[in-house]
C-alpha cells in the first residue's frame, strides 16, 4: 500500500501560495545578499527539513544565522550557532508587515537587516515595503504543501542518484517557487535570451551557462492554475516537443515550452511514486537523446543505501 499523497488544488489555497512565494522570496534574498555567488544561483536556495524549510547557515555575523519556516507550528524561525533564537508567527498578515518581522528579527539575532526589496519573477510586483493588503494564512493547506513536497523530494532526490555527471541538489527556488533537480550534459549552452520580468538578464544567462534537462515540481500560480510536474531542456534539441513520454496524461505545453504531468495524475495514480518516476526518466532520456548526451559515462543505475558505485 503506498503512502497517500495529500490533495493540493491550488485555487482553494491561491490566497496563501502567492503570500508564501512572496515571503520565501524575502527570506531567499537575506540568504542572497549574504552569501557568496554559487553556480547557478544554489547559494540562494531552501531545503526541505523534517518541518519545513531552510536556508542552511547563511554566513552573517561572527558564526551564522539559519531562517526556517516551520509549516508544523506556523512560524518563521531564527537561530544562530551561539544560541540565540527567535521567532513569529506565519498568520495572516501583509507583505510589508511579513518583510518588517523579519528584519527585526534578524536584527535580534545580531545579523545584517539588508535585503533587496523588490520581488523576482512576478510580473509588475509591488516592492515588499509597499505590499499592505493583508494575505490570509491556510495553515491546514500550507501543511498539506509540506506533506506533498516531502513526498516529492523523496521522487527527485532518488531520480538523481542515476546520473554520474553534475547534478543539482533538490531544493527550492523561490524566485518561481518551485522544488527542482538539474542534470547537466557537460556543454556549453547559447547565451539565454533573459527577459523574466524581475531578474537580472545576467542571473538567468548564468544560471543557463550549460546545457541542461531540469525538472520539478510547481504547487500551481502564474500560467497554470493546479499542481504540477514539469520538465524541459535548455536548449531544446530539435523533435523535442513531439518525443513520446510517460505516463499517457503527460504533455508538451506550447506556451512554457515545457512538458508538464498534473499533480492529480500522480496522486491517484495505483503507484505514485512509478508514475512520477516514469515522467522523470522519459523526459530526461529525450532530452538526453535528441540533445546527443555523452550518456554512457552520465548515467547510472539508481542508488541504493549502503552500497557503492561499482569504479
Amino acid at each position: 500500500m503506498h503512502q497517500e499523497w495529500p490533495a493540493i488544488p491550488y485555487l482553494p489555497w491561491r490566497d496563501t501560495c502567492s503570500a508564501l512565494h512572496l515571503y520565501t522570496q524575502i527570506v531567499g534574498k537575506y540568504r542572497l545578499a549574504r552569501t557568496p555567488w554559487v553556480n547557478h544561483s544554489w547559494h540562494a536556495t531552501f531545503y526541505l527539513n523534517a518541518r519545513g524549510l531552510t536556508t542552511g547557515l547563511v554566513p552573517d555575523r561572527p558564526g551564522g544565522v539559519e531562517l526556517r519556516f516551520d509549516f508544523l507550528a506556523h512560524q518563521l524561525v531564527g537561530e544562530t550557532t551561539d544560541g540565540r533564537k527567535a521567532a513569529f508567527p506565519l498568520q495572516p498578515m501583509s507583505v510589508a508587515d511579513f518583510h518588517s518581522r523579519l528584519l527585526e528579527l534578524i536584527r535580534f539575532l545580531g545579523g545584517t537587516a539588508e535585503l533587496d526589496g523588490r520581488p523576482n519573477e512576478i510580473p509588475d510586483a509591488i516592492p515588499f515595503e509597499a505590499d499592505l493588503k493583508v494575505r490570509p494564512y491556510d495553515g491546514d493547506a500550507v501543511v498539506r504543501f509540506f506533506r506533498a513536497c516531502v513526498l516529492v523530494s523523496e521522487v527527485l532526490y532518488e531520480f538523481r542518484t542515476s546520473f554520474l555527471g553534475k547534478v543539482s541538489p533538490v531544493h527550492l527556488f523561490w524566485g518561481s517557487f518551485d522544488l527542482a533537480v538539474t542534470r547537466f550534459s557537460g556543454r556549453r549552452a547559447p547565451l539565454h535570451p533573459g527577459g523574466i520580468p524581475g531578474l537580472p538578464d545576467k542571473v538567468t544567462q548564468e544560471a543557463y551557462s550549460h546545457e541542461v534537462s531540469s525538472a520539478g515540481f510547481w504547487p500551481g500560480g502564474g500560467p497554470i492554475d493546479f499542481p504540477a510536474f514539469y520538465s524541459y531542456a535548455y536548449p531544446a534539441p530539435a523533435g523535442y516537443e513531439d518525443a513520446e513520454v510517460a505516463p499517457e496524461t503527460a504533455y508538451f505545453d506550447k506556451t512554457l515550452g515545457e512538458f508538464l504531468l498534473p499533480y492529480d495524475a500522480v496522486r491517484l495514480a495505483n503507484d505514485p511514486r512509478a508514475t512520477l518516476m516514469a515522467f522523470l526518466e522519459s523526459t530526461y532520456r529525450a532530452a538526453a537523446r535528441l540533445g546527443k548526451w555523452d550518456r554512457d559515462n552520465l548515467e547510472c543505475a539508481l542508488g541504493e543505501p549502503g552500497r557503492p558505485r561499482r569504479i
